[in-house]
């Protein structure tokens, strides 16, 4: 036409308008209209039309808004009103509606379809439902199935099914929609027995009625019920698609069934020969979301090298199965060559190297989370918290307190229970406290963590006191309830208390007990002597005792100095990790505690040969924002000599108190001496005495250590608190000790 001279004007031109907008050339089809000197009503319908389909509602609007009342039309009003409802604005799509009313422009039942589609996104009361219902009744249009069928759907949005399956019912001639309408409707309502009854009378069986069943039985956790009607659809050869698949394996991964995942995901590859994206794309993640989560991270790996098209949710699914396996350096190096991440991504990388120990990371990470341009939600945020709760940095923590605050997500539960145990690990219960009874709602992990930090502070009455309350409260407790209770027991000597918890698992709440609540009996047990009720407990378990359970018991050897149960406990845990030094090291000093030299040096060298290296003793504290490292006999730290110059003062003031070296800790056969300076070398010590030289006076001294605390160290600070006045709070590898006024929170039981 170009070429030829031809201008195109009237239907010629609508024709090829409407040709570009359907193809997506709306640039062409623009050029077109704006070149057209009074473009007709038909021409502007093609361009809102085809602005609406892009997305591009703006624009559609303005050119809508931009034509004289006098040229429009219903079907203009139509087209409108579609672009309003396909770009999901209901309030729009329904002034509009309204509007076309007041400038006396008759609706059709196209329009009555389009509005409805509209309302239903934003309808929230019956009156409304029941206006428009007259409206479409008042039209002529009600016997007009397109019509009923976006009807029923308004009722089944406002969640009035009886009046959306009465109407449902009028309907003559029901199409396809009208069953998918009535189907889904009952599953998103929640009355899966409805929608069941529904479908099995249905005498076409359509494919999409039947996965939104399968859907809303996985997602109601009816396992069962959805395993039934696949293969039901299997056995009556109604056509599976991608909806099908994606359900029934997620179906596979809640139920943990990973032999029957396996196997769809063999027969998707024996039925599918030349799958499309669209049906290989979510059928691919969900599988690879399978596989990870049935801790075959590898498994999902090979799924996703494989895929043809993947997408965000592809590499987030992948990158999820690695940190939650705890493989993080392959985690890292994968969150490295992603090519594009999101908030999820941030927050599955953040929250994966906070719970695998890696808290520096975590916090680096989420700064530059913020730097790159992401504004951090709530999960970001609990990440980051956790990762300050590994490193027992308060004043990050507090830092972090204050920014939720300050952005509105103090009121969200991950980020009250990262709180939660953030204060508790940093050593500050009472805050722990406080926040969680302030909490405008809290959950069973708000109950566990609370739990937990009253019982690693010492508390462990208070804890039991706040597990009757939870029961009272008539929330569930679950086998992470157990496992902080049974801690708390321990802690406190709470012999009785925990037997009876212990007991009470299944006998009263269905939970089996598990080898960790096992541990945590054991250590009970030995932790208070009675190591023949923790050997009875043993030989009863139901399966055979991991290295946890042996660990236990050699704890409560070393504490009481039973080196015949000591030796059998870490001869079976050597056994099961003879990678592990803390048995060799364990079972050494209890030799040297005994006088057993010969036993000890065996010990040492069987360490040795096997190429197992001793953890050194390390403690931090922060400082000014910073975290200051000590290790045992420390020369490295700028300031050490001062530091040992002053403790040498401290020492000397808590003598006059009646502090005396216990110088059994000192495990090497030496001059007394040489013992009392290895023990004021102590990396605890050295780390308690910095605190106390730079902290303001009378500041609460707060020490992290990643071994036990040596008794030598804990009779020291119960003097050492006394001379300087302050509280000292010392947190190991098991429990917080605070130590105030020559005592500690543990009562010399730990």
């Amino acid at each position: 036409m170009v070429t030829f001279g031809f201008r195109p004007r009237g239907q010629i031109l609508n024709r090829l308008l409407d040709v570009y907008s359907k193809s997506s050339k709306i640039i062409y089809a623009r050029k077109l209209f704006d070149r057209s000197p009074e473009p007709d009503i038909f021409s502007r319908t093609s361009m809102v039309l085809a602005y609406s389909l892009s997305g591009n509602i703006k624009k559609a609007r303005e050119l809508f808004e931009g034509t004289p009342l006098s040229i429009r039309d219903s079907v203009f009003y139509n087209a409108m009103i579609t672009g309003f409802s396909r770009n999901e604005d209901g309030l729009a799509c329904f002034r509009l509606f309204r509007q076309m009313l007041r400038d006396e422009f008759r609706p059709n039942n196209f329009t009555f379809t389009s509005v409805l589609g509209g309302l239903a996104l934003v309808v929230d009361r019956e009156m409304q439902c029941r206006q428009m219902h007259c409206a479409v009744l008042k039209s002529g249009t009600g016997f007009v199935t397109s019509v009923l069928n976006a009807l029923v759907s308004v009722y089944v949005n406002c969640g009035l099914m009886f009046e959306a399956r009465k109407l449902f019912d009028e309907i003559n001639q029901k199409d396809e929609l009208s069953w998918t309408t009535m189907v889904t409707g009952y599953v998103k309502n929640d009355e899966l027995d409805a929608a069941r009854e529904l479908v099995d009378g249905m005498t076409e069986k359509l494919s999409v009625t039947w996965n939104a069943m399968i859907s809303g039985y996985v997602h109601k956790g009816r396992y069962e019920e959805a395993l039934d009607m696949f293969r039901k659809m299997y056995s009556m050869g109604i056509k599976m698609d991608e909806f099908t698949y994606t359900s029934i394996i997620s179906c596979c991964t809640h139920a943990g069934l990973f032999q029957l995942g396996k196997q769809v995901h063999g027969y998707v590859l024996r039925t599918e020969g030349k799958p499309t994206p669209e049906f290989s794309l979510p059928v691919n993640n969900a599988l690879v979301t399978l596989y990870w989560k049935c801790d075959k991270v590898d498994w999902a790996r090979e799924v996703f090298n494989n895929m043809p098209v993947r997408d965000i949710v592809s590499w987030n699914a992948i990158l999820s199965g690695y940190v939650n396996a705890g493989r993080i350096n392959e985690g890292r190096s994968f969150f490295m060559e992603m090519p594009e991440k999101n908030h999820l991504t941030w927050n599955v990388m953040i929250s994966g190297l906070a719970q695998n120990g890696f808290g520096e990371e975590g916090l680096k990470l989420f700064n530059q989370m913020k730097s790159e341009g992401f504004e951090p939600c709530d999960y970001a945020f609990a990440g980051a918290i956790t990762s300050s709760s590994i490193l027992g940095s308060l004043e990050n923590g507090r830092q972090l307190h204050a920014q939720v605050v300050h952005v509105g997500f103090d009121s969200s539960l991950s980020v009250g229970n990262a709180l939660i145990t953030m204060y508790a690990r940093c050593g500050v219960v009472e805050a722990a406290n406080a926040l969680f009874l302030t909490m405008p709602c809290v959950d069973s992990v708000s109950w566990n963590a609370m739990i937990a930090a009253l019982g690693q502070h010492g508390h462990g009455l208070q804890a039991l006191e706040l597990f009757e309350k939870m029961l009272k409260e008539d929330l569930l407790p679950d086998r992470i309830t157990f496992l902080t209770v049974l801690s708390a027991c321990s802690h406190a000597g709470l012999v009785k208390e925990g037997q009876y918890y212990f007991n009470s698992m299944h006998r009263l709440y269905g939970i089996t007990p598990g080898e960790d609540h096992y541990a945590r009996l054991v250590d009970l047990l030995s932790r208070a002597g009675k190591f023949s009720e923790a050997k009875d407990v043993i030989t009863s378990m139901p399966f055979e005792p991991g290295a946890q359970v042996w660990e236990a018991l050699l704890a409560g050897c070393r504490t009481h100095g039973n080196i015949d149960f000591g030796v059998q406990a870490a001869e079976r845990l050597i056994e099961l990790m003879p990678q592990h030094d803390g048995s060799y090291v364990i079972l050494s000093n209890m030799y040297a505690t005994a006088g057993r030299w010969d036993d000890m040096a065996k010990t040492r060298k069987l360490m040795r040969d096997r190429g197992v290296r001793k953890d050194p003793g390390r403690s931090w504290v922060e400082v000014e924002n910073k975290v200051h490292v000590f290790l045992v006999d420390d020369t490295a730290h700028p300031e050490v000599q001062a530091v040992y110059s002053y403790l040498s003062q401290l020492v000397q003031e808590m003598k006059k108190l009646g502090y005396v070296p216990d110088t059994k800790f000192v495990l090497h056969d030496m001059e007394f001496d040489q013992k009392e300076r290895i023990l004021s070398a102590h990396s605890e010590k050295l780390a308690v005495a910095f605190a106390l030289m730079k902290l303001p006076r009378g500041a609460t001294v707060r020490v992290f250590k990643n071994l036990r605390i040596c008794g030598d160290c804990h009779n020291a600070f119960k003097f050492m608190s006394k001379v300087v006045g302050r509280e000292i709070v010392v947190r190991d590898a098991k429990r917080f000790h605070h130590f105030r006024d020559c005592e500690c929170s543990c009562g010399d039981y730990w």
